[in-house]
């Protein structure tokens, strides 16, 4: 049955975890099968470090090759066993489905702009 949100917004309610999925479907296939590999349950210990590395590189993005870009990354992988990082990506990717459901291959007509 729908939420009140749902009837108002008239639009399907996809869980983090399908947007997520939608935003890695974007990606070119090598790195959609690392993402893939590393949001498994299983692979918690490589994807912790890899999250924490990532943040950092984040972090030190004055310096050559490293970049803003690690940021948002570090904390998708930390998400998925950090709940402040899940809330924070659950955040993130409402309002990408809201603002730019271009980037989930979503109509645009849903977006409310």
């Amino acid at each position: 049955m729908p939420t009140q949100l749902q009837t108002v917004t008239s639009a399907p309610f996809r869980s983090d975890d399908e947007l997520m999925d939608l935003l890695i479907q974007r990606l070119p296939e090598r790195l959609q099968n690392v993402l893939n590999w590393l949001r498994e349950p299983d692979h918690r210990w490589v994807r912790i470090p890899a999250g924490v590395l990532f943040l950092l590189g984040g972090v030190l993005s004055i310096l050559p090759v490293l970049g803003l870009w690690m940021l948002p990354v570090g904390v998708m992988l930390l998400s998925q066993d950090i709940p402040f990082f899940r809330r924070l990506q659950g955040r993130v990717l409402r309002w990408i489905e809201r603002k730019h459901p271009d980037w989930l291959s979503l109509s645009g007509d849903s977006a409310g702009r």
